[in-house]
């Protein structure tokens, strides 16, 4: 008897151990949810990036324990096989040195906003790149452990070698004399240096408008009105030149429409019914004069017969 006590001692141990080990288990499970649903973030997965330009990068991150603010939160951006690539840090010497003075954080981080922009763009910056968020204490700036780093929401970009060209909307024939207006856009993905647009044509009425059409890009809209000569038949030149320095451009030929000149056929015709009114009506009154005369002798003429 007791010895099956010592045997049943163990199978308790063992069961208790379990019992433990599985709640630990589920422990772990349940705070790695709790966790990870603490930080959000809405990164763009991809945008397109001109070498020597900038790029801005939409970036928004959001914390179930509402917004905190500035001085309790640090921004990190990095590269994603790992946190120590640091490309921005509010410490710069913590910034690897092909990034340095490239990095700007733009958003407020009290207001939920992680945006980034990279400026002097290399061909080798295309990432991705991922942002991390780290609460800090406000006496020391000492960060505490409570951080996380979105590695699943990552932006890659997609680098260009040479500048999108300008698209033009026009009218295909311009009318003499009358206004003529051409719309030139280009599309680019830096707000906080936008594109300038110009014309080869020297006109006081150019409205330039800026719009943001979502996923990071953006598009500047040059506006052109003018009123075409009849000798304007010449190319037209609209030229985006890009934060960095490169340029591209859209040529079109200008076709002007004479408004048709009918004088040379009104003016004789004009004319003439003007002399043939002038010399026709008197003589239609003299042959009617006539006409009666001659009546009225032919009446005389037959009253003296009788």
């Amino acid at each position: 008897m007791q010895d099956k006590q010592c045997f049943a001692r163990p199978s308790r141990n063992m069961d208790n151990e379990t019992k433990f080990m599985i709640t630990c288990m589920l422990f772990t499970v349940i705070c790695s949810s709790v966790s990870s649903d603490e930080w959000k973030a809405t990164v763009v997965k991809s945008i397109d990036a001109l070498v020597t330009s900038c790029v801005v990068v939409p970036c928004s991150f959001f914390h179930t324990g509402g917004n905190l603010p500035s001085s309790r939160l640090r921004g990190i951006w990095h590269e994603k096989d790992g946190i120590k690539k640091t490309i921005y840090h509010e410490d710069p010497t913590l910034i690897k040195d092909s990034f340095k003075e490239r990095t700007k954080m733009l958003g407020r981080l009290g207001q939920n906003n992680c945006t980034l922009e990279i400026t002097g763009v290399k061909d080798y910056d295309y990432g991705p790149f991922c942002f991390r968020v780290e609460l800090v204490r406000t006496e020391n700036n000492d960060p505490t452990k409570d951080m996380f780093s979105f590695v699943e929401d990552c932006v890659e970009l997609n680098m260009l070698t040479e500048p999108p060209k300008p698209a033009v909307i026009k009218l295909q024939t311009a009318t003499k004399g009358e206004p003529y207006t051409v719309t030139c856009s280009v599309i680019h993905t830096c707000p906080t240096h936008v594109p300038k647009l110009t014309w080869n044509l020297d006109s006081t009425k150019v409205t330039v408008h800026h719009k943001d059409i979502k996923q990071g890009n953006w598009e500047t809209q040059s506006i052109l009105t003018f009123i075409p000569e009849e000798d304007d038949n010449r190319e037209i030149t609209c030229t985006a030149e890009f934060n960095g320095g490169l340029k591209s451009s859209f040529t079109f030929t200008l076709h002007v429409k004479r408004i048709e000149n009918y004088n040379h056929i009104i003016i004789p015709a004009v004319v003439g019914i003007g002399t043939a009114l002038l010399f026709g009506i008197p003589c239609i009154l003299m042959a009617n004069k006539y006409k009666n005369r001659i009546a009225e002798l032919q009446n005389q003429e037959g009253t003296g017969r009788h």
